[in-house]
């Protein structure tokens, strides 16, 4: 087994034992479902890092599933639930799946949120769906916010007023934030967000050539 194949395995027997024992009560439903939703979400970046993106897609989709269902019985301002599972779909090259995710984040009320991860939820939302004038205040709020990664923030910012020069040194910080990290999401050590980015500016004609361990080799355009 190579590597990636080796968290693939992980990934996919995470999903299958999470999934068989299900609970019924609505909060440990929830949480056991964003638990298998991020084992499907492993397994599909590891598939992308394989160079398989017709599978990674199928479990990019499931992990979008997953969260889009365990927001039943979720806490008030769960946002990581539908900002991944907009990620997963843009992950999956699933643009009209991805759009219909954006939606339901705006209508769960992600444009009207306070919190930082809440207005980053409508900060992709809104990119995802094209609407970048909208997008830009959203970014603007969290690329300035201390608890929020600003690196991040900046990229939103820049892919919204379709700025180059600025994305491309918010791109390179993003990755070189992973390049530190220590711990990565089911240890599955892949720049998502960096993929996401690329993929977002992609749409609007513009990328960064990058370089990494952390992601697939023709990574440009995700």
């Amino acid at each position: 087994m190579t590597g990636w194949d080796e968290h693939l395995a992980r990934q996919a027997a995470r999903y299958e034992d999470g999934a068989e024992r299900l609970p019924d009560e609505p909060d440990a439903r929830q949480r056991q479902l964003t638990r298998i939703g991020n084992a499907a979400g492993g397994a599909g970046l590891a598939l992308l890092m394989s160079g398989r993106p017709r599978e990674a897609s199928e479990w990019l989709h499931r992990a979008a599933e997953r969260y889009r269902e365990s927001i039943a019985g979720a806490p008030a301002g769960s946002w990581g639930r539908p900002i991944g599972a907009m990620k997963a779909l843009v992950l999956a090259g699933d643009w009209e799946a991805a759009e219909e995710a954006a939606r339901w984040a705006l209508e769960l009320g992600a444009g009207k949120a306070e919190s930082p991860i809440g207005q980053y939820a409508a900060a992709l939302a809104l990119l995802v769906l094209g609407r970048d004038r909208e997008a830009v205040g959203h970014a603007d709020t969290i690329r300035t916010h201390p608890e929020f990664p600003h690196d991040v923030g900046d990229a939103l910012a820049y892919i919204a007023a379709t700025d180059v020069i600025g994305y491309t040194y918010a791109i390179e910080d993003v990755l070189e934030s992973f390049e530190k990290r220590s711990e990565h999401l089911e240890d599955i050590p892949v720049a998502d967000t960096v993929l996401v980015l690329q993929a977002l500016a992609t749409r609007r004609g513009f990328t960064v050539e990058l370089s990494s361990p952390l992601l697939p080799e023709k990574s440009a355009g995700a």
